[in-house]
């Protein structure tokens, strides 16, 4: 999505910093008009671990004027291997101080503010007041939480990403946008996941290369909201699977049939809040690995810096025959031969469906039924399933919307529960 510029170019560019910029003044998209506008910005970013090292590089690089660390922690050994902005001298120092100084040793014109404090519900606000957009690198759930909130409130935009093991998400959350959807963190993943129910990359493990891949993405989204160029990642979910070098994309506001207005299709996930993973809730809306993005992409709100799990916890049963606050009514794996008069709708990718599925299902992808849900053609009963719930949950909302006269329930563990039933 197009956006205007977010900030007004700088009168003049500090001397040097042409010479230093001349590859980026080159680009016709950017040029000198777009050079003042990033030595112009204010850009805050949340951490300086996995992904904040190549972030605060990268926009160091790219002469923004203005650049805000929110860190209080400090280097240990084990961050080396992702945290690229330090090295082994630094083990035991500050992070928001090793890092300050890097950013002015690539960049001598930039203002580098040091927040070295544990941001919290109470202070994000404060701490952030004055920045033009953020970027999300942190490494708990508590924090990420307290970031959006405090965006939403602020309305500034939030560049938000995760990654874990060989997976990571990217998009941009903004609670009141010049025009399009306004996505927050909470429309996407409503709350975080319970204690111990998302590993963290401690856990979990980690691709260092991963972390400066999506930090080059983040930054990539900074410049072109600064600049009004591109088109922003501002409603939809990159996902990116590592081991198979794919990318996909998952809407997260499509439009309603009804009001033809814009609104989120994910229900719940989780992340894993010290590697900024997000387990099941974007692959709802994406499906990036298995069933990413609410399957794979879903994950939580991806905490820590580094951080995404295919690992959504499906929604408890309701009785088949009630739903709840217009939400589908699920199907347990032992009840569904109890619905065999049921369409049976797989709304994993293509490749998923022909490596196997349930017997008779049809397959229509989540980009598909989010795309136009009205003129996907339904029986009277339909039972929705993905891998393993998110992207399910998020079809069948739009569904509901679209066809508000047909039967359409979820079922609990989708083709990962059916599959280790069949084997049984």
């Amino acid at each position: 999505m197009e956006l205007p510029p977010l900030v007004t170019p700088a009168d003049e560019l500090p001397a040097g910093e042409r010479d230093r910029a001349a590859r980026q003044l080159r680009l016709p998209e950017l040029g000198e008009p777009g050079q003042r506008r990033l030595y112009a910005a204010r850009v805050g970013v949340l951490g300086a671990g996995g992904l904040g090292s190549p972030v605060l590089l990268y926009l160091a690089s790219a002469g923004v004027g203005t650049i805000g660390i929110v860190d209080d922690d400090v280097v240990d050994a084990s961050n080396l291997q992702r945290q690229v902005i330090f090295s082994s001298d630094d083990v035991g120092t500050s992070k928001a101080g090793i890092a300050a100084d890097r950013i002015r040793s690539l960049s001598p014109h930039t203002t580098v503010i040091e927040h070295r404090e544990h941001l919290t519900a109470d202070n994000a606000e404060q701490i952030f007041a004055g920045y033009d957009l953020i970027i999300d690198g942190s490494d708990t759930f508590d924090t990420r939480y307290a970031v959006a909130d405090a965006c939403a409130a602020l309305g500034i935009p939030l560049v938000w990403g995760s990654v874990l093991r060989f997976d990571a998400q990217a998009t941009v959350f903004w609670s009141r946008p010049p025009s399009g959807p306004a996505v927050t963190l909470r429309d996407v993943f409503p709350t975080a996941p319970a204690p111990g129910e998302v590993p963290s990359c401690a856990e979990a493990g980690v691709l260092g290369a991963l972390c400066g891949q999506l930090g080059g993405i983040l930054v990539t989204e900074a410049v072109k909201l600064i600049c009004g160029i591109g088109d922003s990642l501002l409603g939809r979910m990159l996902v990116l699977e590592a081991l198979s070098q794919r990318t996909r994309e998952v809407p997260l506001a499509p439009v309603t049939p009804d009001t033809g207005s814009a609104a989120p299709v994910a229900e719940t996930a989780h992340a894993d809040s010290r590697s900024g993973a997000a387990p099941e809730a974007t692959q709802a809306h994406a499906n990036a690995r298995q069933d990413a993005t609410p399957d794979a992409a879903s994950a939580a709100p991806g905490a820590a810096p580094e951080g995404v799990r295919d690992t959504a916890a499906p929604a408890p049963s309701q009785s088949s025959s009630t739903r709840q606050a217009g939400r589908p009514a699920h199907v347990a794996i032992d009840d569904l031969a109890a619905h065999d008069g049921a369409m049976l709708l797989d709304v994993r990718e293509p490749e998923e469906f022909s490596r196997g599925s349930i017997p008779g299902a049809v397959s229509v992808p989540l980009a598909q039924v989010l795309g136009d849900a009205a003129s996907i053609r339904l029986d009277d009963s339909v039972i929705v399933f993905c891998q393993t719930g998110p992207r399910a949950r998020a079809a069948a909302r739009a569904l509901t919307a679209a066809h508000p006269e047909t039967d359409i329930r979820l079922l609990d563990g989708g083709y990962a529960a059916w599959s280790e039933r069949s084997r049984v």
